[in-house]
């Protein structure tokens, strides 16, 4: 169904269905966890410094075993295959699961559905359909009562059908990212260091949120960040300002791709109505002394 598409949410039972805002799961991954670091330096810090160009937007690559592609970019690189400063890398450089970052009161809750996997309610609704084939169900075998006095009465429907879905537990970690920030000048090293060190945090001082497909991460600066440069050296090498910083993402994922063996999402109905077959018992073969109308034989 396209998104845009107009929906009926009348079976919410909410008085103004308008105010109601439908939003796509979508899995969390590592690769989520990498491009939401990504997008936070490259939309939300959005770094510009001053170049021979002017005032121009720093550009942000990653450092991946990809280095062949990069070293290609013309983007990054001008006519010489000199690296063209200045530039921010990422590159992640651990990943660590400790039972030490999933709270103060750990439990291991664990996936109690099977095969169909799922344990954290994300959402739930009723549905309409079934639900609607019991009441006429129901509501039909009472008007076949010509006696009962609650014959032309409205029901109470009890036999309500509930959609449930549900997500796997996911899988905490604390990912770490190397940060490096390369100029040629000392000024366009101010210039971006003032952006990672004046930007606007929702909390304390070290903590701020990174995004990505409605999944948000805690992220936390090591307070010191590391700075060199080569302005003491006299060689003929090109002359360059480095600084590098520590970030650590509190992140996690679940539906996982196709490496996982369960489902990334998983749909439940309730049952309202338990039926038993009725008892029956096996006699053996008829007697012979008993005749067509069930007595016995003179």
């Amino acid at each position: 169904m396209p998104r845009n598409e107009k929906k009926d949410y009348s079976y919410t039972e909410v008085d103004d269905p308008t105010i109601i805002n439908e939003e796509y799961l979508m899995p969390s991954t590592i690769e989520t966890i990498d491009y939401a670091v990504y997008d936070w330096l490259n939309e939300d810090l959005n770094i510009f410094a001053t170049t021979n160009k002017g005032w121009k937007k720093t550009p942000i690559v990653w450092a991946s075993p990809e280095r062949a592609k990069f070293r290609e970019d013309k983007e990054t690189r001008d006519k010489d295959g000199v690296l063209i400063l200045p530039v921010i890398s990422i590159e992640r450089k651990n990943i660590s699961k400790e039972i030490s970052k999933r709270g103060r009161f750990y439990s291991p809750i664990q996936n109690t559905f099977g095969a169909q996997g799922g344990a954290i309610t994300i959402a739930r609704r009723i549905e309409q359909e079934k639900t609607s084939n019991f009441a006429t169900k129901d509501a039909y075998r009472s008007r076949r009562d010509v006696d009962s006095p609650d014959r032309n009465r409205p029901r109470n429907n009890k036999k309500v059908v509930y959609e449930t879905i549900s997500i796997p537990i996911p899988t905490y970690m604390e990912m770490t990212y190397s940060i490096t920030v390369q100029t040629e000048y000392q000024q366009q090293m101010n210039e971006i260091m003032s952006s990672f060190l004046a930007f606007d945090r929702p909390g304390p001082d070290n903590y701020f949120l990174v995004k990505r497909d409605g999944h948000r991460y805690e992220s936390f600066f090591d307070p010191s960040f590391d700075t060199d440069n080569n302005i003491s050296n006299i060689a003929e090498e090109e002359r360059t300002y480095k600084t590098t910083m520590t970030l650590n993402t509190l992140g996690y994922i679940f539906a996982p791709d196709e490496n996982g063996n369960g489902p990334k999402i998983s749909k439940r109905e309730n049952a309202v109505e338990f039926k038993f077959n009725r008892e029956r018992v096996l006699v053996g073969d008829k007697p012979d002394q008993i005749g067509k109308e069930g007595f016995y034989k003179p």
